[in-house]
């Protein structure tokens, strides 16, 4: 939790994008996994946390911005709660503690919703992205479950997304407390990873790291031998000789911000000939797209160049042909790279992604591609000083899009399809790092990794920290 200050200045700055009516937060409840009080790990949600810190199961907010009043709903714990949880403050309390003077019983809720609606005002409400919220809102506001969608405000979201697109100095702070604490989860992989070992005992080491050093980790960790499957939870493979692990894994701070850092290494210590020409080209297209890192510089256009880069590197090992520039408006990189070079991160290891990509990485006059490759680039406007993304170009070697690409004879003039069949079980690589937007360019966030081949080489034989 932040100095109150933090949180009545970010609560003053919506009331002044929104002007009037009433905003209504939705708070996490907690959900049994197989009974009501065996409850998956607690998260609260992520807006909630940036306008009101609370992160306590079962609590709403209104922010009333015609009576300019800040009231938080929930109920203090009973005695029969606190036999199990322990003694902690009232709400009203902890509710001070963030700024807000005004705390009512959860039952009353319901009331002030439907008096301001008899009024005729206006309540402002973000996409639910839980059942659970979907349910609540469709009875506050007397709506079939369908039209509960239908009824979020673009106005509010809109607000939010530029809130919470920059970042203070002390979301900053633990922003990069999080990418350390994710530092050390991928010198652990690279440290004690070797043949026998299965992607399992990897994975258990990398995530008892997070959990020792903060509140979890800030997505499901990928550790795989089988890179080219882009968000592979699969963890029975052995490690083999002549494998590459793809460690993809983040912290996350009990404050809920996250980190986010991949690395591809080799079992055996060292690369072979092909797996490094590669992860060259991965780390070139990595270096040119944060060589392009500044405010107002298109994210789009970074991730073209570093596509563009990709394609480069291929005609270099005979891969691919022909013009580099015609290659990517043609979209033949995307037979190996599929997904977006990088995202926003915060409070989400995919900023806001429950608000909308559209609104979130896009403008009302920059729109979301919805073709293969493109569609799930998350983020294409312009950057902005205080922004944090990530970086993480890659190539992947998929067999099954592969084949499909060559029986719809598609990119013939850019792909050499038979050179391409020594490489169909290479699996995949990727590279990424988290930035800040600076006045001037970027700033890598956390203690920097072995990221080049040699680094992660001599890395993994001596074992010695950069």
């Amino acid at each position: 939790m932040f100095a109150k200050e933090e949180y009545i200045k970010r609560r003053k700055k919506l009331r002044e994008l929104l002007g009037d009516g009433l905003i209504l937060f939705l708070g996490n409840d907690e959900s049994g996994i197989n009974f009501e009080h065996n409850t998956y790990p607690y998260r609260q949600d992520s807006s909630f946390i940036y306008f009101f810190g609370l992160q306590i199961p079962g609590l709403n907010a209104i922010m009333d911005l015609d009576e300019d009043s800040e009231i938080v709903f929930g109920d203090n714990l009973s005695i029969d709660d606190i036999v199990f949880t322990g003694p902690i403050d009232s709400l009203e309390e902890q509710a001070h503690k963030v700024g807000v003077a005004n705390v009512s019983p959860s039952k009353s809720l319901e009331g002030y919703i439907e008096s301001a609606m008899a009024k005729g005002r206006q309540v402002h409400y973000l996409p639910p992205y839980r059942p659970e919220h979907n349910l609540k809102l469709s009875e506050l506001f007397n709506l079939p479950a369908t039209e509960v969608s239908k009824k979020v405000s673009t106005n509010l979201i809109k607000a939010v997304v530029k809130l919470r697109s920059i970042k203070s100095s002390a979301e900053i702070e633990e922003i990069e407390k999080a990418v350390n604490t994710t530092v050390e989860m991928q010198y652990k992989a690279m440290e004690i990873a070797e043949a026998g070992m299965t992607e399992a005992d990897l994975f258990g080491a990398v995530q008892n790291i997070a959990m020792a050093n903060g509140n979890n980790t800030s997505f499901p960790s990928i550790v795989t031998i089988d890179g080219q499957i882009l968000h592979n939870h699969f963890r029975g493979n052995l490690l083999k000789e002549g494998d590459m692990v793809l460690c993809d894994c983040g912290a996350e701070n009990f404050s809920g911000y996250a980190g986010d850092l991949t690395r591809t290494f080799p079992v055996n210590n060292t690369f072979s000939p092909k797996q490094k020409e590669i992860y060259d080209i991965v780390y070139s297209s990595y270096k040119t797209a944060v060589g392009m890192l500044k405010p107002k510089q298109l994210f789009r256009d970074v991730h073209l160049a570093a596509s563009k880069e990709i394609v480069l590197g291929l005609i270099d090992v005979g891969l691919m042909k022909g013009d580099a520039d015609k290659a990517v408006e043609a979209g033949a990189h995307t037979l190996f790279f599929q997904c977006g070079l990088g995202h926003m991160m915060g409070l989400d290891v995919h900023d806001m992604e429950n608000l909308g990509e559209q609104y979130v990485g896009y403008t009302d006059d920059i729109h979301q591609s919805k073709e293969f490759g493109f569609k799930s680039l998350r983020l294409g406007r312009a950057l902005e000083e205080g922004m944090v993304l990530t970086i993480e170009p890659g190539i992947y070697f998929i067999p099954e899009l592969i084949e499909l690409r060559k029986s719809e004879n598609k990119y013939f003039e850019f792909v050499n399809y038979d050179k391409l069949e020594e490489y169909k079980s290479f699996g995949g690589i990727r590279v990424e790092d988290d930035f800040l937007i600076t006045q001037n360019g970027s700033r890598l966030l956390g203690a920097k990794l072995p990221t080049t081949s040699m680094e992660i080489e001599d890395f993994r034989i001596s074992k010695t920290r950069l």
